[in-house]
């Protein structure tokens, strides 16, 4: 061989596996059944990975039939004519709005908590379509961009939009030629908590965004779901975009695997984030936002305690626990230990605050709060 080729050749290889990998691993999966971070750091299974391998080595800009296979199943279970498989959540939510307005003027309804848009002020526990109305925009007055799509997002924070409420702002959209886009990252837990079928859940709007990598445990993928021709044509956006994916089988089949096998896993899910809620209301603990379905926020200064002395304590733990700010998530590989022991560690600095002498905060449960509050050294909330 030429020696400058070689020499190429040695320099380009890598080796990405550690001496202790098999090691690393297991201790990582021991961290993510005790983190309350989020529920987008569960792990691949090897079970997961068993199942992925055996899947087609097509290309999925030309043809890949398990992923084909994959669209066609999301497709039939939300009661869509079609769907498409894309890297991310954030990704399905922007080409269902891209592919919807078409071309400008237009403008977008949505919760101020949406992802869509960003998270901050719990106003109440959902958007009625008492609170949409005034910012409807009609007319063709060249001040303003009349308003194409109403997007609504399904769980939110965690919390359950009741179906009755979103079907009444179907009617009012169809009515008066606005679409509806789901963004559905966490619908599964609807579902699986309200026994309601996904395709009833998806029926009042043109297009759904359902993540695979949220709750279900996949490690990537979001499935975008709509009408043939609206899903043809984000196709071609998302080939625009960069998101136009070659060898997909693999992660379709860890996908059909988290559809199989995890989506039963949600009630237990549930319970254990409701079991978090109860322990914390036992130790007087304020809840901002309570467990619907996966998750809590919470509010240690009813008892005199900051977010950061939680969280520094947690990880100074012999087994630690992570956490970050006042959001608290429960998810498919979430150990009950993990959740008894973080109550325990609640438990165990209240009576540290009650024998120093450390009198609550006062807190106002009326007034407009934000239940995201990330961990500072100030006792100021983060504005």
């Amino acid at each position: 061989m030429d020696p400058k080729l070689a020499s190429i050749i040695e320099q380009v290889k890598v080796d990405i596996i550690t001496p202790t990998q098999q090691r690393d691993n297991a201790r990582r999966l021991e961290e993510v059944s005790r983190s309350f971070i989020s529920d987008t750091i569960t792990v691949p299974t090897k079970e997961m990975f068993a199942y992925a391998v055996q899947t087609s080595l097509g290309d999925d800009v030309y043809n890949e039939p398990s992923t084909i296979a994959l669209e066609a199943h999301i497709a039939k279970l939300t009661g869509k004519e079609a769907a498409l498989f894309v890297s991310s959540g954030t990704m399905g939510n922007q080409l269902a709005i891209r592919t919807h307005l078409q071309q400008p003027p237009n403008s977008i309804i949505c919760d101020i908590r949406a992802h869509i848009n960003k998270f901050r002020l719990l106003l109440r526990h959902h958007l009625t379509l008492k609170d949409i109305k005034p910012h409807v925009v009609f007319g063709t007055d060249i001040h303003s961009a009349p308003t194409r799509i109403i997007c609504l997002e399904n769980t939110l924070d965690g919390t359950i939009m009741p179906q009755s409420d979103i079907i009444e702002i179907a009617d009012f959209a169809l009515k008066n030629g606005i679409l509806m886009h789901l963004d559905g990252a966490r619908l599964w837990h609807v579902a699986a908590e309200n026994r309601t079928p996904i395709d009833e859940l998806c029926a009042p709007f043109d297009s759904v965004s359902l993540c695979f990598s949220k709750g279900l445990g996949a490690p990537v993928g979001t499935c975008l779901v709509g009408p043939k021709e609206f899903i043809q044509k984000a196709r071609w956006f998302r080939k625009i975009f960069g998101g136009g994916m070659r060898q997909t089988g693999v992660l379709a089949g860890s996908v059909a695997y988290a559809l199989t096998h995890n989506f039963s896993l949600l009630p237990r899910v549930h319970a254990l984030a409701k079991r978090l809620q109860a322990g914390l209301e036992e130790l007087q603990v304020g809840i901002l936002s309570p467990a619907e379905t996966c998750m809590l926020f919470y509010d240690p200064s009813t008892i005199g305690i900051e977010y950061w002395e939680i969280i520094d304590r947690a990880a100074a733990l012999p087994n630690p626990i992570g956490l970050t700010s006042s959001r608290l998530v429960i998810h498919i590989q979430t150990s009950p230990e993990a959740v008894e022991d973080f109550l325990s560690l609640i438990k165990t600095l209240k009576e540290e605050k009650v024998q120093a002498g450390i009198v609550p905060l006062a807190v106002n449960s009326n007034e407009m709060r934000n239940v995201y509050v990330r961990a500072t050294r100030s006792s100021t909330p983060i504005k």
